[in-house]
C-alpha cells in the first residue's frame, strides 16, 4: 500500500503530525515499535509522572495541611501500589484516546520497528514484517534516558525515570543524580511519601536551564520536604551491592563525598533515539549529540524526509514536538507555518510548580541587553493565603526602552497554567504596561502577573 506520508514514532510529535496530515487530506500511516501508542510522554513520561505527582500531593496535604483547614482525619497511610495502579489507569485511558483519534482520522497504524530500505520504502518488523511505500516520511522517534559511561543501570537499585514510575516500595533514601526537571519531579513524588532525597547536581543551580531565581526558590521550597543538595558536584562512581547504593562525587573545590542510599535515580537528561531506523541506507546525517540535522522547515538532507521532536535540536518537550509535527504537516501541504522557539514554555511540575517562557535574566545579561525587572511574591496574594500556597513569585523581564516583555518566570501554585498568559502576551509583543492595564479577576493567582508587570513598567505594584 502506498501512502502520502508515513510517520515513524507515535509520541506527541508523531501522532499530532499524523492527525494534521490526515486533516489536510493526506493518506497517512504511523509506525510504532511498542504495543501502545503515545511514546515516552504518554507511557513513561509526562502523563504517568503527573498522575503520581497529583496522588502524592493529595497525600502530603492530608498529612500536613488538612488539620489547619479544619479537616480532622486519622493519620493517613500511603498505598504506593494503589497509586501505581491509578497511574496505569490514567496512562491506559490516555493511550486509548490516541487509538480513537487514529481511527477517527482514518490513519493506518503499524506496530513494529520502522527502518529505511530506501527514501520511499519503510520496512516494518514485527510479527508480520511488511513494507510501506510512501511519498514523504516524518521521523518522530523521540529520546531515551541518558547515563554516564561508568554507571551501570541495573533497573533495580540504579534506575532511570522509567523504573522510578513503577517502584513497589517507598525508598528510604533516594539519591538523584541530576537536579533538572525529571529529577526534581520524581524526587518530589517520593519525598512526599517519606523518602529522604539527596540531589547531586554538576552545575551550581537546580533546574539550570531556567532563570536562576526559579532554581533558588525551588530549592528553598523542596528543602521543606527534606531535600538535601550537593550542587557543583561531579559524580565519578556509582555502585550497588545488595540493597545499598553508593554515589561518590567531587565538588569544584576538590572536596569528595560518598552518599549511601537504597536507590539511585540517574536523571542527567535524555538522548535522541534513532536506533533501528537504518539512517545509513538513505544517507541522513546526525550531529555529535546524535540529533538528526534539519533545516528551518525540519527537512533532512534527504528532501522527502523530515524529523521532529527530541531527535532534532531544541528543548525536549512534548509541546515543542507537537508544534513541529503541525509545522511539517502544513509545510508538506504547501502552507507557510512558523514556530517561535523562544516562546515554547518550560514547566516543572513540582509543588510549587515552575514555569518559564522567553529570555532568562542570565541570557539578557550575556547579550548585553538593557532590561528592567519586576517581581511579586505569592505571599502577598489573597488567593494564595486562602489556599495556603504562599511559596513563590512571578518575575517579569522587560526591555528598558520599549517595555516589551522579554521573559516571564513563575514559581508558585498553578504556574503551569498561568505561563500561557506570558506566551500570549509575548506572541503579540505586549509591553509590561499592556498586561498591567488589563483587568485580572480577584482573588486569583494571576493577579501576581499583573502586579509583577506593574513593578516592571513603573515600579508601582499595588499590594506590596
Amino acid at each position: 500500500m502506498k501512502y502520502d506520508v508515513t510517520i515513524i514514532g507515535s509520541g506527541p510529535g508523531g501522532y499530532v503530525a499524523a492527525i494534521r496530515c490526515a486533516q489536510l487530506g493526506m493518506k497517512t500511516a504511523i509506525i510504532e515499535k511498542y504495543d501502545t501508542l503515545g511514546g515516552t510522554c504518554l507511557n513513561v513520561g509526562c502523563i504517568p509522572s503527573k498522575a503520581l505527582l497529583d496522588s502524592t500531593e493529595h497525600f502530603h496535604n492530608a498529612a500536613t495541611t488538612f488539620k489547619e483547614h479544619g479537616i480532622e482525619i486519622n493519620k493517613p497511610k500511603s498505598n504506593l501500589g494503589q497509586m501505581i495502579k491509578r497511574k496505569d489507569g490514567v496512562v491506559k485511558a490516555t493511550c486509548d484516546g490516541i487509538d480513537y483519534l487514529m481511527n477517527k482520522n482514518k490513519i493506518d497504524v503499524f506496530h513494529g520497528v520502522g527502518s529505511f530500505k530506501d527514501k520511499n520504502t519503510i520496512t516494518v518488523s514485527g510479527k508480520k514484517p511488511q513494507e510501506i511505500e510512501t511519498d514523504k516520511v516524518i521521523i518522530a522517534t523521540g529520546s531515551k534516558p541518558s547515563s554516564l559511561p561508568f554507571i551501570k543501570i541495573d533497573k533495580k537499585r540504579i534506575i532511570t525515570s522509567t523504573e522510578a514510575l513503577n517502584l513497589m516500595e517507598i525508598p528510604e533514601h533516594m539519591i538523584i543524580i541530576g537536579g533538572g526537571v525529571i529529577g526534581m519531579e520524581l524526587g518530589s513524588v517520593y519525598a512526599r511519601l517519606g523518602s529522604k532525597i539527596t540531589v547531586v547536581e554538576f552545575l551550581d543551580s537546580i533546574i539550570p536551564t531556567m532563570d536562576k531565581t526559579m532554581g533558588k526558590e525551588l530549592q528553598k521550597s523542596t528543602k521543606k520536604l527534606g531535600f538535601e543538595f550537593y550542587l557543583s558536584h561531579k559524580v565519578y562512581e556509582v555502585t550497588a551491592k545488595g540493597k545499598q547504593v553508593s554515589v561518590k562525587a567531587e565538588s569544584t573545590k576538590g572536596d569528595k563525598v560518598e552518599i549511601k542510599g537504597d536507590y539511585c535515580l540517574v536523571s542527567i537528561g535524555r538522548r535522541p533515539f534513532t536506533d533501528g531506523l537504518a539512517l545509513e541506507n538513505v544517507g541522513i546525517t546526525s550531529d555529535k549529540a546524535g540529533r538528526i540535522e534539519v533545516n528551518e522547515h525540519l527537512q533532512t538532507n534527504v528532501s522527502n524526509i523530515y524529523a521532529i521532536g527530541d531527535v532534532v535540536k531544541g528543548a525536549m518537550l512534548a509541546h515543542k514536538a507537537e508544534e513541529e509535527g503541525t509545522l511539517v504537516a502544513e509545510s508538506i501541504a504547501g502552507q507557510k507555518p512558523h514556530i517561535n522557539y523562544l516562546l515554547i514554555p518550560g514547566v516543572v511540575y513540582t509543588w510549587p510548580e515552575v514555569a518559564s517562557v522567553g529570555y532568562t535574566e542570565e541570557q539578557l545579561k550575556e547579550q548585553g541587553r538593557e532590561y528592567k525587572t519586576g517581581s511579586f511574591p505569592y505571599k502577598a496574594l489573597g488567593r494564595a493565603r486562602a489556599s495556603m500556597d504562599l511559596d513563590g513569585l512571578v518575575k517579569v523581564l522587560a526591555d528598558k526602552q520599549t517595555d516589551e516583555i522579554l521573559g516571564m518566570h513563575i514559581i508558585g501554585a498553578r504556574a503551569a497554567d498561568m505561563i500561557a498568559a506570558g506566551v500570549t502576551a509575548m506572541e503579540y509583543r505586549a509591553s509590561a504596561e499592556d498586561v498591567a492595564r488589563m483587568s485580572h479577576a480577584h482573588p486569583t493567582y494571576m493577579e501576581a502577573v499583573k502586579e509583577a508587570c506593574l513593578a516592571a513598567t513603573e515600579n508601582r505594584p499595588i499590594h506590596i
